[in-house]
């Protein structure tokens, strides 16, 4: 009984923890004091599934407290909003412990509403007490917790080409560019709250064209052509968008789910943009398409048993795709399982997947300078991955000297003037920046190892960025509690790592009202010389985009305009496409 009440306490630590200011860009500022779990880690793990309540079927338990049709919704409600993206869809278990009637319906509902209202030292959050929710809500999804959880529907071939859409066939699409734009230093640009990229030419600092796209895009990736866009918002919309046309616009569309965060084209030579892939959270599977038209080919699951204790998941969530440079392969990470999967698509008819297991949790990562290792982290264990696309093999579990949940974006690749190529990230969950080795010839005493670690602002990074061609190495704090940090960026001296950095308050230079103003992603344009950061406001606050000059660290332009509505992520094309970082 003890033990049982002491996973339960565990669960909740992050049970509906989940702030609904993610969605809204942090538009509310109250603190919601999450006893035990920094606010920082809160704010990351509050975005909520875009899954709609009506989506997911009522499973009324027999045993459960009784709820109407109408408490049962806002409840599905809540979930969604606070809980999902924690605990899973199916409150299986994801990064937080699994919350089924199995565990919950012994307890009772007065049981429940305590954790609920008042938290707990274990890192549960006090939503009663904290005004996050009301004692009737409160009540609510104590009962809630007590039933089956609702199961939104499966997302087959029926369904994906259903929402396919072909604006505009291939042959119908312009022969050749039909504008003067430089198109490898376009800029797109997620407008996250409005379901639209901003493509911005980055010679002018002018928006060319607002683009619909899905909710919340989460990537934008750029074809080997240099003349597609692929976009994915987190409602697992994929919008293929032709830079070509006068005023560049989708031609395709299609829904490979409810729930997603990656895509991705086919690079290796002979096989260049013929397919694109897609990874969703909901359903956990991934999708090959046509890449000029975004047709549904081939459709695999996910689910399957963890890499450690190798019991079976139900849900385990398709985190970062990239596609290999050595092979044609995709190379998709599994959140939950901890496997890594080598795709061949060579022959999507016989597809040969090879599983690599890693680590659980896996969430994002990049390449190494040479574009042979895939450097993933898998954040809820504090750890990176260094996965080998030559061989197909797990090469080291780097777990010594990384610090509280690596979020490295695509990392960032140096070379260090005393240890030689290092690939680097910073963590949600401290002020840390490490360098791992990642040259097993030149530097074998140093690779795959942290050979360096930095201090930068605080926790609540989200991102690091430099270029080849730069001295900088640039870190943003979004998510960190401190106004004074998450408004500001840390820049570090890659000749001189042993110094301290430089604090550039980006969003003072903006010189907008009020408002969170996060300053989020540092992204070079295509010649290194500039540095591009979103000052990221509430939806109906006033946002932008301000570049810095990479070599003075000075305010070079300020791009303000009506229709940036919550600027987050920004796709140099260039870069993109070479998997510059």
């Amino acid at each position: 009984m003890k033990h049982k009440q002491t996973i339960l306490v565990a669960g909740f630590a992050i049970l509906t923890a989940l702030p609904l200011a993610m969605s809204t860009a942090f538009a509310a500022e109250k603190p919601s004091g999450h006893p035990g779990t920094p606010e920082t880690e809160m704010r990351y793990k509050g975005a909520p599934v875009p899954i709609k309540p009506e989506e997911a079927k009522e499973t009324l338990g027999p045993k459960a407290p009784p709820l109407t049709t109408a408490e049962f919704t806002r409840a599905k409600q809540i979930f969604f909003e606070r809980c999902a993206g924690c605990h899973g869809v199916l409150r299986k278990g994801a990064t937080g412990k699994p919350l089924t009637p199995d565990i919950t319906l012994g307890k009772g509902t007065d049981y429940l509403k305590v954790f609920i209202n008042y938290g707990s030292p274990a890192g549960m959050p006090n939503f009663g007490t904290g005004g996050e929710l009301s004692a009737k809500d409160v009540e609510l999804m104590a009962k809630f917790l007590q039933h089956e959880p609702p199961q939104p529907p499966e997302w087959g071939m029926k369904e994906m080409k259903a929402s396919w859409k072909l604006l505009v066939p291939p042959n119908k699409r312009p022969k050749k560019q039909q504008n003067n734009y430089d198109l490898s230093n376009l800029f797109s640009v997620t407008l996250r709250d409005s379901g639209e990229v901003a493509l911005i030419d980055g010679d002018s600092k002018k928006i060319i064209t607002i683009v619909k796209t899905g909710y919340a895009v989460h990537i934008s990736r750029m074809s080997h052509s240099g003349r597609y866009l692929y976009v994915i918002g987190r409602d697992a919309q994929v919008n293929l968008i032709d830079l070509w046309m006068k005023k560049p616009d989708n031609v395709a569309v299609i829904k490979t789910g409810l729930e997603a965060r990656s895509v991705d084209t086919s690079k290796y030579k002979g096989y260049e943009d013929k397919y694109a892939i897609a990874g969703t959270y909901w359903p956990p599977q991934f999708t090959i398409m046509n890449g000029d038209t975004l047709e549904p080919l081939k459709i695999v699951a996910t689910r399957g048993y963890t890499v450690d204790t190798q019991e079976y998941h139900p849900e385990p969530r398709v985190a970062a795709i990239v596609a290999s440079h050595f092979k044609p392969e995709f190379v998709v990470n599994v959140k939950e399982t901890g496997q890594t999967l080598m795709v061949d698509y060579s022959d999507i008819n016989n597809l040969k997947i090879t599983s690599i297991g890693t680590e659980r949790f896996l969430h994002d990562g990049g390449w190494d300078s040479t574009k042979r290792y895939f450097m993933v982290a898998a954040n809820q264990r504090n750890t990176i991955a260094v996965v080998d696309a030559k061989e197909d093999k797990l090469v080291k579990l780097v777990k010594d000297g990384v610090g509280k949940i690596p979020h490295p974006g695509r990392g960032a690749n140096i070379d260090d003037p005393k240890f030689g190529p290092v690939w680097a990230t910073s963590h949600l969950g401290d002020e840390t920046v490490v360098l791992i080795g990642t040259d097993p010839e030149k530097h074998k005493a140093n690779a795959w190892k942290v050979v360096r670690t930095l201090k930068a602002q605080g926790g609540g990074s989200l991102f690091i960025k430099t270029h080849p061609k730069s001295k900088n190495l640039w870190v943003d704090t979004p998510l960190n509690p401190d106004a004074a940090v998450s408004q500001s960026v840390a820049v570090f001296d890659i000749n001189k790592l042993d110094k301290p950095f430089e604090v550039v308050k980006i969003a003072e230079l903006a010189k907008l009202g009020e408002g969170a103003k996060r300053v989020v992603q540092p992204e070079y344009n295509k010649a290194g010389d500039e540095v591009w950061f979103s000052v990221w406001n509430g939806k109906t606050q006033e946002s932008a985009i301000v570049v810095i000059d990479d070599k003075t660290r000075k305010l070079k332009a300020v791009i303000k305009d009506k229709r940036l509505v919550t600027p987050t992520g920004k796709f140099n094309m260039y870069n993109t496409q070479h998997d510059v970082y």
